[in-house]
């Protein structure tokens, strides 16, 4: 599987982590999405399949997917043969190119047509398509978010309060963010809402279960219940119920997923980012 990726330049590094292409066979089926970040991939291979948090149907996307965070288990299935250009985002970047409040996607994956519309996409995938290599295709997708960048409400608060949150892995208290930033808990709620679709406790919670789960090392015995304690879970069974809200696998199950990701595909590009789902 082939994999490329840069962080863009400037104004653009504040909002995105990085820009991607991958192009091969995935080494499963179906992986899970990685917390706390949201998502825009261009399609340009067969379609793929996705399964969001509670839905019992999975959505087939052709033209590519918009995905803001995440706040429960998804599904993501590639087909057989995979080719792409992507952006992760920071919680709060993709909200300067949506045309509606982030909340209104939570949870809820929506086409590349139904955010910038089908002849822009459309046009957009053509000259993907046709560039000549990875770099060039990055360079093509940069030049066209820095040309829907547009000024947003609020998010110099989200884009800082964030920041907060992310550094301390979620173990700030909520009330005091507001405190510092000058405005009610009520403002700043809103605020995250419609840029980032969550609250900020609901961020704070993502960022803590994030951190956690990545500090994990599967090659070594876990000690569950120092590890819950040690993140400041309430007790193991907290610890565990988030563990399914967040990969749908228990503990348990994830290490085990994790180990054979790691033993049969050793080194793989996809492994410091999606997880491979049961």
């Amino acid at each position: 599987m082939k994999y490329a990726s840069r962080v863009p330049r400037p104004p653009l590094d504040g909002l995105i982590d990085d820009l991607y292409y991958l192009e091969g066979a995935p080494p499963y089926a179906r992986l899970t999405l990685p917390p706390p970040s949201a998502l825009l991939i261009v399609n340009l291979g067969a379609p793929f399949r996705i399964r969001a948090g509670t839905d019992i149907q999975t959505a087939e996307y052709a033209d590519g997917c918009v995905v803001t965070m995440p706040t429960c288990a998804w599904k993501f299935g590639y087909p057989l043969r995979t080719r792409s250009v992507g952006v992760h985002f920071k919680p709060w970047g993709l909200a300067p190119f949506l045309p509606m409040p982030a909340a209104e996607l939570c949870d809820r994956p929506v086409t590349m047509e139904q955010i910038w519309g089908r002849p822009a996409v459309a046009e957009l995938r053509d000259r993907l398509a046709t560039a000549d290599g990875p770099q060039e295709m990055l360079t093509l997708l940069e030049q066209e978010l820095l040309r829907r960048l547009c000024e947003t409400a609020g998010l110099r608060l989200v884009r800082h309060t964030s920041s907060i949150i992310a550094a301390t892995n979620g173990a700030v208290a909520i009330g005091d963010l507001s405190v510092a930033a000058g405005v009610s808990s009520t403002h700043l709620a809103q605020r995250f809402k419609d840029l980032i679709g969550v609250t900020p406790k609901r961020l704070a919670r993502t960022h803590r279960f994030a951190a956690t789960v990545f500090a994990i090392d599967p090659a070594e015995p876990i000690d569950w219940a120092d590890l819950a304690s040690s993140a400041g879970y309430f007790d193991q069974a907290h610890f565990g119920h988030e563990f399914r809200a967040f990969t749908g696998l228990t503990p348990t199950r994830y290490i085990e997923v994790r180990r054979r990701f790691l033993r049969e595909h050793p080194g793989h590009v996809l492994d410091s980012w999606p997880l491979p789902a049961d």
